[in-house]
């Protein structure tokens, strides 16, 4: 029996990316965005992970497939959030822990933010904790409103939200910690009661509500790590944010980067202490070079290299 699983959604089209690869697997820093996701919930506790995966689901399979703690739905035709998850239903079925809903174009999360998350759900007894995040920048998010004495009432999108609740800053990120066996139910419950006639997983919360269930809600994550890749644009950014935690990590570690900003190493890098990276230098993941060593300017260095001093 798994102590907590996580549910990952991975089945969206590059739509916004002008891609034919799907967006999990646009790599950043060397490996595709979701395995970044992946790591994240690992660290959170999850033991097993399903992936949701549709649009060219085989490339997706075929990048994932040595993780052996992933298993794989199908979601076939794009029916929204709530479908997707329902397509995990034989997975999830006879879990009885928590189960963490992410997306898979998230690669900024952070596990400690998710491990709080969970252990809201467990502290609580909630059926479902709503990960949030403050932030002024609130345009075109959902808006999470709660009662008086602060206690979650509903989640409203900026389409229908009233003019008070436009201001309200704090914003539903997508994350989840609910209850599994009551996840599934609630999901038997969704209907496509909307213009766009798709299965809405925020509309859980309420229905888990209506059946005499607690759901709470949690300000554990930052506004930076729950934002979804849309563009090329967002992908960059995402990159910058992610090479900037790889070269502090090997800086820690003893190794001298002279320009970061004109310096890339993938996720992954092996460097050994007294070793410096002058300017213009790209070091491609699997590479390891070893201490007191000296690599640039204007080198590149190609995957799965070994560099000796």
């Amino acid at each position: 029996m798994f102590g907590v699983m996580a549910v990952v959604l991975a089945a969206g089209k590059s739509t916004r990316m002008k891609s034919d690869i799907p967006k999990v697997l646009h790599p950043v820093c060397g490996r595709p965005m979701i395995e970044y996701v992946l790591d994240s919930a690992r660290s959170a506790g999850a033991d097993r992970i399903v992936v949701v995966v549709g649009h060219r689901a085989d490339l997706v399979r075929s990048a994932l497939q040595h993780h052996a703690d992933v298993v794989f739905a199908e979601q076939t035709e794009q029916k929204g959030t709530g479908h997707a998850v329902m397509m995990s239903e034989s997975s999830l079925a006879g879990h009885n822990g928590s189960v963490l809903i992410l997306a898979g174009d998230t690669p900024l999360l952070k596990g400690s933010s998710l491990r709080a998350l969970l252990d809201r759900r467990e502290q609580t007894g909630s059926a479902c904790v709503i990960g949030t995040a403050n932030t002024v920048n609130n345009e075109g998010l959902g808006r999470v409103v709660r009662d008086a004495d602060g206690r979650f009432e509903c989640i409203v999108e900026q389409k229908d939200a009233t003019a008070e609740q436009q201001r309200i800053t704090e914003i539903n990120t997508g994350c989840y910690a609910f209850s599994a066996p009551l996840l599934l139910q609630s999901l038997r419950s969704l209907r496509p009661n909307n213009s766009q006639s798709e299965y809405y997983l925020t509309d859980c919360p309420r229905i888990l509500m209506d059946n005499g269930h607690s759901v709470d809600a949690a300000c554990t994550l930052t506004l930076e790590e729950a934002l979804g890749v849309n563009t090329r644009a967002q992908l960059a950014e995402v990159r910058m944010s992610i090479q900037r935690g790889i070269h502090q990590e090997l800086m820690l570690a003893g190794v001298t980067i002279e320009d970061p900003a004109q310096t890339s190493i993938d996720f992954g890098v092996t460097i050994g202490r007294d070793t410096t990276i002058r300017p213009f230098t790209v070091i491609e993941k699997g590479t390891v070079i070893a201490e007191h060593c000296t690599v640039g300017p204007f080198a590149h260095i190609r995957q799965n290299s070994r560099i000796e001093r």
